[in-house]
């Protein structure tokens, strides 16, 4: 089934959970707690549910007849993330879906002991949110993002697009460390390609305009955005109309910011990664431990090009990538 149809199929559901659980008396509902990093409005967080919901449904849980679903968008503020995770923890959730690194943090605060299942999480082990990947150790398992190894792939991506790049601003939140991780894996390959390095932050927006716009006054300049997505998910559309005003090649982590105007990402399939979590919430859910669960490595990995952007941008997008691309918006 397509993800479009299935959507339709849920009649728009999605979008209101929680729903009020209409079980059968004869059968025990159990709660599902779900803390997104995006924005409510943002289409990719609505597709990623809808992912999670058909692979519930696999394995026998229908919200409304023995689940019910709480759900919590983060809009990547930290702070909603602490918010929502008491409120969360509070409501005794069977397990909750974390989406983020910082989220599992931020529920590993709250309490050690409601079970979690996390997805698209870069370094779970450096974060300390699990004792290792063969086995969890913690209250927390799941699905993590891509090793710092990307970071060659995506400067090896930039120089396919735009080959005269010497000069690459890496965007990232140093914060956390996927970001602090990424960015010291790009640098140890910068050399090799012969481009020279510059950080940039993201606090605020302010922030991240006056680094950009200095960084691009210099010429043979382009960007990459490294992960997590919910470092950088208020700042979204500032990122891409920057890179868009001052005709920076950009090379993104997720599909998210290709949708949104991006010109390309490459990154692990984050819908996969979401229907292959329902079997995590399914065995915590039938008596498994997360602490005695492995974390799982993506198996689906997805490049997205945008052609509207490389063609606004003067790029013109070789047929070798094209035919690479396992998505291409035009």
């Amino acid at each position: 089934m397509r993800r479009r149809e299935f959507i339709s199929l849920l009649g728009g559901a999605v979008a209101g959970w929680p729903f009020a659980a209409r079980a059968q008396k004869s059968e025990r509902v159990r709660r599902i707690g779900i803390l997104m990093n995006l924005p409510a409005d943002a289409p990719e967080g609505q597709s990623y549910l809808a992912a999670l919901a058909q692979g519930l449904q696999e394995f026998g849980w229908v919200v409304g007849r023995n689940v019910r679903i709480d759900i919590r968008w983060g809009a990547g503020d930290l702070d909603r993330f602490h918010q929502y995770a008491v409120e969360l923890v509070a409501l005794a959730p069977d397990v909750i879906v974390a989406t983020a690194g910082s989220i599992v943090g931020a529920l590993q605060q709250a309490s050690r002991i409601v079970p979690i299942v996390f997805v698209t999480t870069i370094d779970p082990v450096g974060g300390g949110w699990v004792q290792s990947l063969a086995r969890s150790g913690t209250n927390a398992t799941g699905f993590a993002a891509h090793d710092f190894s990307m970071g060659g792939k995506w400067l090896d991506l930039l120089k396919k697009v735009a080959p005269g790049v010497t000069r690459v601003a890496v965007i990232r939140d140093a914060s956390v460390p996927a970001g602090t991780g990424g960015f010291a894996a790009i640098q140890t390959m910068a050399s090799s390609f012969g481009v020279e390095l510059t950080p940039v932050g993201v606090r605020d927006a302010g922030e991240i305009e006056r680094s950009i716009v200095a960084f691009a006054r210099g010429g043979n300049s382009g960007l990459i955005v490294v992960g997590p997505p919910s470092s950088v998910a208020s700042h979204f559309d500032l990122i891409i109309m920057l890179a868009a005003r001052h005709r920076l090649p950009a090379v993104y982590s997720a599909r998210v910011f290709v949708a949104r105007g991006g010109l390309m990402s490459y990154g692990p399939d984050a819908i996969d990664q979401y229907r292959r979590a329902a079997g995590y919430v399914d065995r915590i859910l039938k008596g498994e431990k997360p602490a005695d669960l492995p974390v799982q490595n993506p198996t689906k990995y997805e490049m997205v090009l945008n052609l509207k952007t490389a063609k606004t941008l003067g790029i013109q997008i070789s047929d070798n990538l094209l035919s690479l691309a396992d998505e291409v918006i035009e």
